[in-house]
């Protein structure tokens, strides 16, 4: 199905929106749990960990749902396809494994939030870790990739897009 060109643009820019704040959210991230990681106070890793929460909730989460779905709809209302070329395929699997990564994630977002909190109130400085640097930076370098196959569109067709390209046999 292709819409009209109003509303195929309408969408590719409901989809860039949603990807360009998931990128810029994730490029946030990636600055704080590196300045979690380097700081020589424990209060500041806390500081970064009860921000680093709703930011997950808040932001990531949103705008990775919403690039997914943009995404899924934009291939379907143009001529790319879903399934018919290797790159909108990579790229739609690996945002999808993105925010599956995403969404679990956040159980560790929440656990660092809970420890920082139970710091701030008398107990035990939560211990700076690089697990949400490294990946916030995995994010990071996935969005850069999927990015690049949105602007290079490496040729090659999946085996069903050369079946739809086939003309129909004339009986």
């Amino acid at each position: 199905m292709t819409l009209p060109a109003g509303l195929r643009r309408a969408g590719l820019v409901l989809h860039i929106a949603a990807s360009v704040g998931w990128l810029g959210a994730v490029a946030a991230s990636l600055a704080m749990a590196g300045l979690a990681v380097t700081a020589d106070d424990p209060r500041m890793a806390n500081a970064v960990y009860l921000l680093l929460d709703p930011l997950g909730w808040y932001v990531l989460v949103p705008f990775g749902i919403a690039s997914l779905v943009t995404g899924v709809t934009q291939s379907l209302i143009t001529v790319w396809g879903l399934v018919r070329h290797y790159w909108v395929v990579i790229k739609l699997v690996l945002t999808a494994l993105a925010v599956a990564v995403l969404l679990l994630y956040t159980s560790t977002l929440d656990a660092l939030a809970a420890a920082a909190t139970a710091a701030a109130h008398g107990g035990p400085p939560v211990t700076a870790t690089a697990s949400p640097l490294v990946h916030a930076a995995g994010a990071a370098i996935l969005l850069l990739v999927a990015l690049a196959l949105s602007v290079y569109k490496p040729r090659g067709l999946t085996p069903i897009g050369h079946r739809r390209r086939r003309p129909a046999a004339t009986g």
